[in-house]
């Protein structure tokens, strides 16, 4: 396929996630600017390269014509959160946008994958208005705190490295980091709602002070 066709096949996908890291970013800057929590801590976008493409083409044996229609992670957001109740919310918020479709859900945080990943995946329909008009598109949302996005990361990084077939032994420790990542953020939770409640006592016992 010509350069010139992937440009038009992946431009309206470029401009899908140009568009909703704006608005994720947008909607973080809103909370602050009304001295409210965000549960979103930071937003990345990415498009898939064509030769990712190609390569996930080869495995799942897609044929070229449809890729618009049965690859759903051309377009790609990353939606990072402090807690681990963060994510739920984040998942409310965007069942409740009117501009996003949910089409699919998969909540590997409550049932991880057997290599210790853990993340909430969405897969949804979003519009982009093109010159040729408007063109519905699917994009993979992935939601996971920060220390998931850490060991996600680095899983990357090994199964780059070892072209997915890492030593068992490598595989064995990350599913260990894993639950110690899982227990960390459980931790963190627990510290910060315990931080939570001390700070609403002492607001309470100024106010009552007065």
């Amino acid at each position: 396929m010509e350069i010139t066709m992937w440009r038009e096949i992946l431009n309206p996908y470029e401009l899908a996630v140009e568009e909703l890291t704006c608005k994720f970013n947008h909607l973080i800057k809103e909370h602050h600017d009304k001295g409210y929590y965000s549960s979103i801590e930071r937003v990345e976008g990415r498009v898939k390269k064509i030769s990712s493409i190609l390569d996930k083409c080869q495995k799942k044996d897609i044929s070229i014509n449809d890729v618009t229609t049965k690859i759903e992670d051309i377009a790609g957001i990353r939606i990072i959160c402090q807690f681990v109740e963060d994510i739920e919310r984040v998942v409310e918020l965007l069942h409740k946008r009117s501009d996003i479709q949910v089409k699919q859900e998969k909540d590997y945080v409550k049932e991880p994958k057997e290599s210790g990943y853990r993340s909430y995946h969405m897969i949804v329909w979003y519009t982009v208005e093109t010159m040729d008009g408007p063109k519905r598109i699917m994009v993979e949302i992935q939601i996971r705190t920060v220390a998931m996005d850490f060991w996600a990361s680095l899983e990357h990084k090994i199964n780059y490295k070892f072209e997915g077939n890492a030593p068992q032994h490598i595989k064995e420790e990350l599913i260990e980091c894993s639950e110690m990542i899982a227990n960390l953020d459980a931790k963190m939770l627990s510290l910060n709602e315990e931080i939570l409640e001390i700070e609403a006592q002492q607001k309470a016992e100024k106010a009552a002070r007065k």
